[in-house]
């Protein structure tokens, strides 16, 4: 399987990017960090909107795409894993996990995602998803394998 992680925003060394690689570290799948900024100064509305079309830019054809919103679908890890397992058993190679600036998802990028999916019920700084969501993929790769990592 192949992930590509595509976020708004550059992160700069620190705990949160260290963790983030720490885990992607462990997982036997290819994971591709993309990152994408929106320079010019545009009213918050016309900035997700270019946000979105940069973020699914990112997306590799043929893809599922997974946007990171906090109105999402709350998933056990353990779901999380069987939907990862689903979608490789039916022969999806690519999945692409979209995460937003601060000021949120564009509308038409939540249509278009194969799942919207909350971390959390809290709003997350935009930098902390990733070793969030890096850990979460981590732990359904080990509950996927039957590694004692996963003890729910």
């Amino acid at each position: 399987m192949r992930l590509t992680i595509a976020c708004v925003g550059r992160a700069r060394a620190g705990p949160e990017v260290d963790l983030f690689n720490q885990y992607v570290g462990r997982l036997p799948w290819s994971v591709n960090l993309r990152e994408v900024e929106v320079r010019r100064k545009l009213a918050p509305a016309r900035r997700i909107e270019r946000e979105a079309r940069l973020l699914l830019d990112c997306v590799p054809d043929g893809a599922r795409i997974v946007a990171l919103d906090e109105r999402g679908e709350a998933l056990t890890s353990a779901a999380f894993a069987k939907q990862l397992e689903r979608w490789r058993q039916d022969g999806i190679r690519d999945l692409a996990f979209l995460v937003g600036g601060a000021d949120g998802l564009d509308g038409t990028l939540r249509r278009r995602a194969d799942l919207i999916l909350a971390l959390s019920a809290m709003t997350l700084p935009h930098l902390l998803v990733r070793p969030v969501l890096a850990e979460q993929l981590y732990r359904a790769y080990t509950i996927l394998t039957g590694h004692p990592y996963h003890r729910g």
